[in-house]
Order: C-alpha cells, then structure tokens, then sequence
C-alpha cells in the first residue's frame, strides 16, 4: 500500500503521523511524506517584482524555508521508522492543495492523509481548506486526521 502524508508544521500534522502508527500494519506500506510549499510572491508592480526576485535577499529567504521544509519531513519521517515503516520524504513547491493531488495522481498513492486545521466561517473562506479539496480531488481515498481540542 502507498500512503501519501501531506503534512505542514502543526498539531494537525503531528496527529496524522500518530494516526498512521497507530492505525497501519507494516507489511507491504510504503508512506510518502511531503510537505508542499508556497512560492514566495510580493505584490509590487511588474518592474519591481522582477529586479527585486534576483536579489540574494529572496534567494535566502527561499533557501531558509526549504530548509525547514526538509527538516520537517524528516522529523515526521523519524518518527514514522521508529515505528518500523518505510518511509520516503519530498519538498515541492507549488500549491499546495493541487500539488497533493497531483503527487497521488503520478506516485500513485493508494491513500493519502492530511491533517485538518477545522478553520470555519471567514477564516476558512479566507484560508481554505486544503482536506476537503483533496478530499473531493484526490484520485484514492483520503483520509482527514482531527487533532484533538
């Protein structure tokens, strides 16, 4: 079985990773954990944008968050072979809802799970929410891990 774990740096995620420990058999399990992240964009005009997106300063900033991206992955990755998985990890830069997707689509992945933030009202309008996109995209099934309140 392959098991696609989106995760992001919340409590959510941590509740996903536990979830899969607690609720999957080794044999045969591969899980895929990534963490999607989203360009880094600034709203100047176009003149702007494109002198200021060769400037080191941004490049910093970029190599900054897929550092933390790539520890991030490995620390749920860590915890996932303690338990005896197998595990694989990935950073990708995209959106992150349409890049869960499509990394279910090509891999393929079996299942995928995603942790759920349980935004509602402005913020989710705000926001969004990536589960229940994936949930109604995906092309397997998907699994939607509550943290507990």
């Amino acid at each position: 079985m392959n098991i696609l774990l989106a995760i992001d740096d919340s409590k959510y995620s941590e509740a996903a990773v536990q979830a899969l420990i607690n609720q999957f058999r080794l044999q045969d399990t591969t899980i895929r954990v990534v963490h999607v992240t989203e360009p880094i964009t600034f709203a100047f005009p176009p003149e702007i944008a494109a002198e200021y997106a060769a400037t080191p300063h941004l490049t910093l900033l970029r190599q900054d968050q897929l550092k933390k991206a790539e520890a991030l992955v490995q620390a749920a990755a860590a915890k996932l072979r303690s338990a005896n998985f197998n595990v694989e990890t990935a950073v990708y830069e995209g959106d992150v809802r349409s890049e869960i997707v499509d990394l279910a689509s090509q891999w393929p992945a079996d299942l995928i799970v995603v942790g759920s933030h349980g935004r509602k009202g402005l913020n989710r309008f705000l926001m969004g929410s990536v589960s229940e996109f994936v949930a109604r995209h995906a092309p397997c099934s998907v699994e939607v891990v509550r943290a507990a309140a």
